[in-house]
């Protein structure tokens, strides 16, 4: 994870984001363990750690048939996913979890279309606060998705920041 995270340093230093913290999901983890990172630049070690769901596809919604190999995509309507890195900015209100959500702006051609799906970054009732392995998080239609109690735990991250956050997606 340091690797990313170096690199990650240097993305959002090229691109005026934040350079206190981070947020890295590895996709190529379990859905049931904890796979989404908050990454302190500064100290160069890990914040926290959480559950995070990702999107069914032609599974059912709410279930979790990709838990160990979920299937990504940038088309809308495919209910999947997009790896790549993305701006976190614009709080808003979701009908979802704690009522909060952060526009997902993607900067890469694998998820240049995340703002015109309203892929969005979002809490969920269905997600658990602790790891369920080997069942998987409920999977949605291509969201990263928390747990409420985590969401409050980041909400006031990301509100306090003062420039946009990288959230990065990756296997």
């Amino acid at each position: 994870m340091a690797v990313k995270a170096e690199e990650a340093l240097r993305f959002c230093t090229s691109k005026k984001l934040n350079t206190d913290f981070c947020i890295l999901i590895d996709m190529s983890l379990h859905s049931g363990v904890k796979r989404m990172f908050i990454w302190d630049f500064k100290k160069k070690s890990l914040i926290e750690k959480y559950l995070v769901g990702h999107g069914c596809g032609t599974n059912p919604w709410s279930l979790d048939g990709s838990k160990d190999h979920p299937k990504f995509s940038n088309e809308d309507g495919s209910h999947l996913s997009s790896l790549g890195k993305y701006k976190l900015q614009e709080r808003g209100y979701s009908e979802w979890g704690i009522n909060i959500k952060y526009l997902m702006h993607g900067l890469e051609e694998t998820n240049s279309n995340a703002l015109k799906r309203f892929i969005v970054f979002h809490s969920w009732d269905r997600m658990n606060d602790d790891e369920v392995f080997p069942k998987g998080s409920p999977e949605g239609w291509g969201c990263p998705t928390v747990s409420n109690n985590a969401m409050r735990e980041i909400d006031p991250m990301l509100k306090g920041s003062e420039r946009p956050v990288l959230m990065w997606i990756y296997l």
